[in-house]
């Protein structure tokens, strides 16, 4: 693969409209990756899978399709009225795992590859931000939660933990400000990072890292931190592909040492992301600068190469597997 290729490999785009060549020709000719928003989803299954096919068929090897499918407040399919993490607090493990085998089985069938549907978040109230979408607030419950979720997505659809390492603990909204908090690593270990240690025992494949800054821990947020990524290899053990949130939102942030949609990519890729996510305040050409940018930053060494190939090699690894 050239160095463009590879750079490719580890960004997922989006683009307008649900019309199945307009968005093959965006992946032919741009990122490896789509995350389907709900534009980009017809009102049925069947419309949906000649979206996913024509995708598919556009890059080699396939690209991944991605999307936010948790069910409830976040839901792209119409068609999907399974229980959500709001109906299953407290629910027993085997109903929670019987909803999100379903879950994926409707993704498999509309030909989408990756789930960014399982939030491994410890709201710390009911009046949290986070608490709609997430299992509850005892740790423990919500570690076996999630695995359970893990464990029904299955070989279904590629399986992903957000919001690394944890919306509950830095409260308020991520899509607007840079949520922080100064709870020390320890008392993290205790309540956050259980259950993302679960799920990740469960067999999840991605682990979505937020834009929440743990003072404690590292000034810079967990998405662009060394730190935390060490933390979620060495710590936790996981193996599998980091994923950012969505790029843009540090954009959205106003925060203006994150006014560079580009450098974030970079510098997130850096860290230790594998897959850089690419929405809010995308146009066409958004993706394609990001690429642009690390092909350069490789080129000028302000980027590893080794680094590049690891990130795109675990990408790919986990599109084989489809």
């Amino acid at each position: 693969m050239s160095l463009e290729d590879r750079a490719a490999t580890v960004v997922m785009g989006t683009a307008p409209g649900a019309e199945p060549d307009a968005l093959a020709d965006y992946i032919a000719s741009g990122p490896r990756g789509l995350i389907l928003m709900g534009a980009n989803v017809p009102p049925d299954e069947a419309g949906l899978r000649a979206v996913t096919d024509a995708v598919g068929a556009a890059a080699d090897p396939a690209p991944l399709i991605g999307i936010d499918q948790e069910g409830g407040d976040v839901s792209r399919l119409p068609w999907d009225d399974l229980p959500s993490a709001r109906d299953l607090k407290g629910a027993d493990a085997s109903a929670i795992e019987d909803a999100f085998a379903s879950r994926g089985e409707l993704l498999a069938a509309a030909g989408v590859t990756v789930n960014f549907g399982v939030v491994a978040d410890v709201p710390r109230s009911d009046g949290s931000f986070i608490f709609s979408r997430a299992f509850g607030t005892d740790p423990r419950a919500v570690g076996d939660a999630v695995a359970a979720a893990v464990r029904g997505e299955g070989d279904r659809v590629h399986t992903t933990l957000k919001h690394f390492p944890g919306h509950g603990a830095a409260e308020g909204d991520s899509h607007h400000a840079i949520p922080e908090t100064d709870i020390s690593y320890d008392a993290w270990r205790e309540a956050d990072a259980v259950p993302f240690e679960a799920g990740i025992d469960a067999g999840a494949e991605l682990v979505m890292t937020g834009h929440l800054r743990f003072t404690a821990v590292d000034d810079a947020p967990a998405s662009l931190s060394p730190e935390w990524y060490r933390i979620l290899r060495e710590d936790l053990g996981f193996s599998g592909v980091a994923v950012t949130d969505d790029l843009g939102m540090l954009l959205s942030s106003g925060d203006p040492a994150y006014g560079d949609t580009a450098a974030n990519g970079v510098a997130a890729l850096r860290a230790g992301a594998d897959l850089l996510l690419v929405v809010a305040g995308s146009d066409a050409g958004t993706a394609p600068a990001v690429i642009d940018a690390i092909a350069a930053a490789v080129e000028a060494g302000e980027l590893p190469q080794a680094r590049l190939d690891e990130a795109a090699a675990r990408v790919i690894a986990l599109g084989l597997d489809d």
